[in-house]
């Protein structure tokens, strides 16, 4: 007894368990991943990528000090997660937008997505995605011009000077969907995996999305369980139904082209828009494939993944609330005994 005598019991409200993980560390972690995206991106289409990533950085960073400075909040920029918003947000609009309609999307996707609904933590949608569907919905002209892989795009050109062709995913969509095929240029796999292909800045090169990803893994950032049940859903059907084109090769496009790799790895992962049990993100990663292959294969739109993500976002609570454990030590009988007498107890 005397041993214990100098032991002190210290009561604080949970967590109880200090971790080295911050949401700092593992924002730090995400955008060293997009990094051979981007480089590839610069390499693909010029500075402009490059500053465009910037420019919509700087106006997440902003909208978000903004907000919080009105409301008199704590600031939570240390925390970069609105950096990442903006990283993820350019890499899903094509080169040649204009800079005052990235800072559109940054404002949409900080002041109404996240902010509004308390910050980080409490947006049910992904921002960037949602920024992505705002930006489509009123700009689609803007939203759709794409530049040739190759052709370098200066910093200050305007849309007006764009030499714009179609998308390997356009292309495939179209009513000749039949290989060799996957543009204008005559794109090929080899094309579509190493990046030189016309798309969204931080979409086309999956062999650069595919290195980020193993970074989130080997980093436990992420787990395989959203992306490859997302990647595995579009390539079992991609390989069912094939418009008539080899099967492996048409799977092949199926994954490489478009932003599947990008939205399965860096969007669908999110922690806070994504269910956080085994089974749900199973679920989750499910049923994210299965929207994104019906988006592509039978709506009037090539590409389905942002739709997809954010139809999935909004399932989250239902599927959490069906796909949580059990308390450790209780078994069936006693849940169903639970439920028999709460069924009594509303009857009374």
């Amino acid at each position: 007894m005397n041993e214990n005598k100098d032991l002190k019991l210290t009561v604080a409200s949970s967590p109880h368990v200090n971790s080295p993980v911050s949401t700092r560390s593992l924002m730090m972690d995400v955008l060293i991943a997009l990094v051979p995206a981007l480089c590839v991106a610069v390499y693909v289409f010029g500075p402009r990528a490059l500053v465009l990533t910037a420019v919509s950085v700087v106006g997440c960073e902003f909208f978000e000090w903004l907000y919080r400075f009105l409301l008199k909040k704590p600031q939570t920029g240390g925390d970069l997660s609105a950096a990442v918003t903006g990283v993820l947000l350019a890499f899903v609009c094509p080169v040649w937008l204009p800079y005052w309609c990235i800072l559109i999307g940054d404002f949409f996707a900080m002041f109404v997505v996240k902010q509004l609904f308390g910050g980080l933590g409490k947006n049910f949608l992904n921002p960037a995605l949602a920024g992505r569907a705002f930006l489509m919905l009123s700009y689609s002209g803007l939203m759709t011009t794409w530049a040739k892989p190759g052709q370098w795009v200066g910093i200050t050109d305007k849309v007006a000077d764009a030499v714009s062709c179609a998308t390997p995913l356009g292309t495939m969509h179209g009513a000749d969907a039949t290989l060799p095929w996957l543009g204008e240029a005559g794109s090929t796999l080899q094309d579509l995996f190493l990046g030189t292909v016309p798309g969204c800045i931080g979409e086309v090169s999956a062999i650069a999305l595919l290195a980020g990803g193993v970074y989130l893994l080997w980093r436990g950032v992420i787990h395989i369980r959203i992306p490859g049940s997302y990647i595995a859903t579009v390539a079992v059907l991609s390989l069912i139904f094939t418009k008539g084109n080899p099967n492996f090769e048409w799977m092949l496009a199926q994954i490489f082209g478009g932003g599947l790799l990008l939205g399965a790895i860096f969007m669908a992962t999110d922690y806070v828009t994504s269910p956080c049990t085994p089974k749900g993100e199973i679920i989750f990663g499910i049923g994210c494939g299965l929207l994104t292959f019906f988006i592509r294969y039978f709506g009037g739109y090539p590409e389905g993944v942002s739709y997809a993500i954010l139809l999935m976002n909004i399932c989250t609570p239902i599927i959490e609330k069906y796909t949580h454990p059990s308390r450790f030590g209780v078994t069936k009988e006693d849940r169903k005994a639970a439920k028999a007498a709460k069924k009594g107890g509303a009857k009374a």
